[in-house]
């Protein structure tokens, strides 16, 4: 029996008293959470350090009961994270470090073309978000969704791929949308900096 125990109850079992609970919720997400802080930061070091800050702010909203069980668990981690490595993002800006020399060297301090790492970390978080939000859609809504946007496929093309006239493909399509704006309000989630 190797059924796996749910987060929401994991985390129940944490506020009840249960550290290992904590422990299983750590090693069950340890490599995706790791996997997207190095994805931003770039570093290793740095990237176990905001791990650890993430699950202290964790454990501190768990014992202080401010966290609302919505069965959200990896995606409330994963914003603390985001939002931890914006901080580090911001206090490293704050702070510039010149290498090298004691000359100032102005090429140290202007930027480049390439894009900031904030605008790129927020943008790779709507992203994110919105894949989220796209797999609560009911299927049939998904999959053209998938097809038109990720996909760049002609309604012609999802109609045939999905054996449904091109009407249907555009009416789910449109359903689709409808969904996603309902959940957007409903959930006053910010898709935009």
């Amino acid at each position: 029996m190797n059924q796996q125990i749910e987060d929401s109850v994991l985390v129940s079992n944490y506020i009840s008293g249960d550290e290992k609970s904590l422990e299983v919720l750590i090693n069950r997400h340890n490599q995706r959470i790791s996997s997207f802080i190095y994805s931003k930061v770039l570093d290793r070091d740095v990237t176990e350090d905001i791990f650890q800050d993430t699950f202290i702010k964790v454990i501190k909203t768990l014992k202080k009961g401010s966290y609302s069980e919505e069965g959200k668990f990896l995606p409330w981690v994963m914003r603390i994270a985001h939002n931890l490595i914006i901080d580090y993002f911001r206090k490293s800006k704050r702070m510039p470090k010149f290498e090298g020399s004691d000359d100032f060297n102005i090429f140290s301090v202007i930027g480049d073309d390439r894009p900031n790492a904030e605008k790129q970390l927020i943008k790779d978080q709507i992203t994110s978000d919105l894949k989220v939000l796209i797999e609560e859609l009911p299927d049939d809504q998904k999959e053209v969704l998938v097809m038109r946007i990720y996909k760049d496929m002609s309604f012609k093309e999802i109609s045939e791929n999905t054996g449904v006239s091109i009407n249907t493909a555009l009416g789910r399509m449109r359903y689709a949308l409808i969904n996603l704006r309902k959940v957007i309000e409903k959930n006053k989630i910010v898709l935009t900096n």
